[in-house]
């Protein structure tokens, strides 16, 4: 079973890129739906990749700052959007906790649900908290561009991909106006729609 897992990966490697150690150093850790005690999704749609946006949000729920609050806080993200609005599965790629860790939520190759008509050409990241009236802490915001750049050089994401804020594609507050004010200044932000 090993050796299988280990032909696989040679086998897979050079698609993402020529690395010499696993995957690219930029890359955060990303803790696996079932660390977090996520349900199966009841469905889903891959993605094309590489995708041409990246969509910044924020949950609008308490903040998390440790593994054990963020995973009770995302099981109950998760079944609110899959039980009351029925969905297939949490709604966002990625959500990023107080902790500085990044929670994988619908994850890599996988269409998200966080915002209509961007949805199959974006990826959709989440801080988890309210973000309106003050920034997410250094560590959040650090693995936020560390896992853009990480999709980047994994070509999850086209090299000259459009970062956004959801407010400037749908009806919402999202991801807060601090936040919001804050990823202008990332690289790729674009204020044209």
């Amino acid at each position: 079973m090993q050796n299988t897992a280990l032909i696989i990966v040679l086998l897979i490697a050079p698609i993402f890129g020529d690395w010499k150690h696993g995957f690219p150093k930029v890359c955060p850790h990303i803790i696996p739906k079932n660390e977090w005690g996520a349900r199966g999704a009841k469905q889903f749609d891959y993605s094309l990749t590489p995708l041409d946006f990246v969509i910044i949000h924020h949950t609008l729920t308490p903040e998390c700052h440790s593994m054990l609050k963020c995973s009770e806080l995302l099981k109950s993200m998760q079944n609110y959007h899959m039980d009351d609005h029925e969905l297939y599965d949490i709604i966002y790629n990625f959500l990023i906790g107080g902790d500085g860790s990044v929670y994988e939520g619908r994850g890599w190759h996988k269409v998200g649900s966080h915002t209509k008509g961007y949805n199959s050409k974006s990826l959709g990241i989440a801080f988890i908290g309210k973000f309106t009236d003050k920034l997410p802490n250094t560590k959040q915001l650090k693995v936020g561009k560390d896992l853009i750049q990480c999709a980047k050089e994994l070509q999850e994401i086209s090299s000259n991909y459009k970062l956004y804020g959801a407010r400037q594609l749908s009806a919402t507050h999202s991801p807060g106006l601090m936040l919001y004010q804050e990823i202008q200044k990332w690289p790729n932000f674009n204020k044209c729609v």
